[in-house]
């Protein structure tokens, strides 16, 4: 992307599990450019501070606006709100080839508030584009070097026939805040693993191109790993490759893909009665990674336990064209023609299937999203408030409320310990 005037390019990586428009704003070991606000003829500061903290990562910056022009997307320049980054841990991280972070989720997830008009929503208005964005990441197969350089396409406005093979299989959005979706059941090489289908939604699941792993609670992450073991040909493996501490080498000359089974997540269809598989091939969730040992190859595990959602991240999307389609409310997927090894996919679609015997219902309804739990939170706070303002005053109260009040006894100085507290 171009920002400002005159223009300076950044890289900026896509996540469709935050909202903010976000780059670097001052210089920072981890990245090779930032954008320099004093620089910029157009650029304005609002003076409003934000932070952001993610799965890995926080950082902290200033909201401002600036004119964005995307090169090979949209013509026109478009402004923008654009938060600077000015102090950040474990965001930016050695030998990123970006810049900053373009959150494509909804305004419901933006910082400090949703008053803040996202980017995309922005295009909307402006641009005069249609309310819909598809994600293509290829990558499979190769080596984890962590740059994110492994190219795809993001078509803002539409979908491009060329980055997807056979049909396009649609999921409704649950809830408009993550991209918040339904799933029925998982398999491994075919074995369903016979959970509870609300364990598999517990408290979310969530389609995000900015989660590098699938992530899965943890009580589905100990049943899909148990079921690998129980299905594959690999041998006794320490715990330490199945929670990513460890990793797992081969000689170069062999590949170990061939011993591990196909992963399958089933989602609900927009006909509800009917549902459909996505399958990963272990080419997908077996990773390389780069530059270990000079005979050896060696791999991670390309998931990991999750204490808050279901995650559909880079490891299973990069076998699929991703349409997140706003204006009805669905997410859909298509098998990738980036998503081959040797000309063999490593990414398969299938149904649909009835879902006759699966809870008409699998999200629980008593989960709490993050906006609730701020809401339910100041109510406990005014309530708790309350009663101890009514507890100091009968405690001011003589016995028998004979007392006539004063001026002096209605406040003193032990009423600021309620407002702080209240504060």
């Amino acid at each position: 992307m171009l920002l400002g005037s005159p223009p300076q390019q950044l890289n900026i990586l896509v996540d469709t599990g935050s909202s903010n428009f976000a780059v670097a704003g001052a210089p920072n070991p981890d990245v090779t450019s930032y954008f320099n606000t004093e620089k910029s003829s157009t650029y304005t500061s609002q003076g409003i501070d934000v932070t952001v903290k993610y799965t890995q990562g926080s950082w902290t910056g200033v909201l401002g606006k600036d004119f964005v022009t995307i090169p090979k997307g949209i013509n026109g320049s478009y402004l923008i709100n654009i938060a600077t980054i000015l102090e950040s841990e474990n965001f930016f991280l050695p030998g990123v080839k970006w810049h900053g972070i373009l959150g494509l989720a909804y305004d419901v997830l933006a910082k400090p508030s949703k008053s803040v008009e996202t980017f995309f929503d922005s295009l909307v208005r402006v641009a005069e584009i249609p309310n819909i964005f598809s994600l293509q990441m290829c990558g499979a197969g190769l080596p984890v070097s962590g740059s994110g350089t492994n190219g795809g396409s993001l078509v803002m406005g539409g979908i491009e026939p060329s980055l997807y093979k056979g049909d396009i299989w649609y999921t409704p959005i649950k809830e408009e805040w993550y991209y918040q979706v339904e799933i029925l059941k998982l398999e491994v090489e075919g074995q369903n693993l016979d959970l509870d289908c609300r364990e598999y939604n517990a408290d979310k699941a969530i389609v995000d191109s900015g989660t590098t792993l699938l992530r899965l609670p943890q009580k589905v992450f100990t049943a899909v790993v148990e079921a690998i073991i129980r299905t594959s040909s690999i041998q006794e493996f320490s715990s330490g490759f199945w929670t990513g501490s460890q990793l797992a080498c081969w000689d170069k000359t062999e590949k170990p893909w061939s011993l591990f089974p196909k992963i399958s997540i089933y989602l609900r269809d927009e006909n509800s009665s009917r549902s459909f598989r996505i399958t990963i091939l272990p080419q997908l969730y077996i990773q390389p990674i780069l530059g270990i040992g000079q005979n050896l190859e060696c791999y991670r595990f390309g998931i990991s336990s999750s204490t808050n959602a279901l995650v559909i991240g880079a490891t299973v999307m990069e076998g699929f064209y991703v349409i997140f389609d706003r204006v009805q409310k669905r997410v859909g997927f298509a098998v990738s023609p980036c998503a081959e090894i040797g000309g063999s996919p490593v990414s398969e679609i299938e149904g649909p299937f009835s879902t006759a015997d699966i809870a008409s219902n699998c999200i629980s309804t008593g989960t709490f999203h993050e906006p609730l739990l701020w809401i339910a939170s100041y109510v406990l706070m005014s309530i708790c408030g309350i009663t101890l303002l009514v507890l100091i005053i009968l405690l001011l109260l003589p016995s028998r409320c004979k007392h006539r009040y004063t001026n002096n006894d209605v406040v003193n100085d032990e009423s600021s310990l309620v407002h702080h507290r209240w504060k």
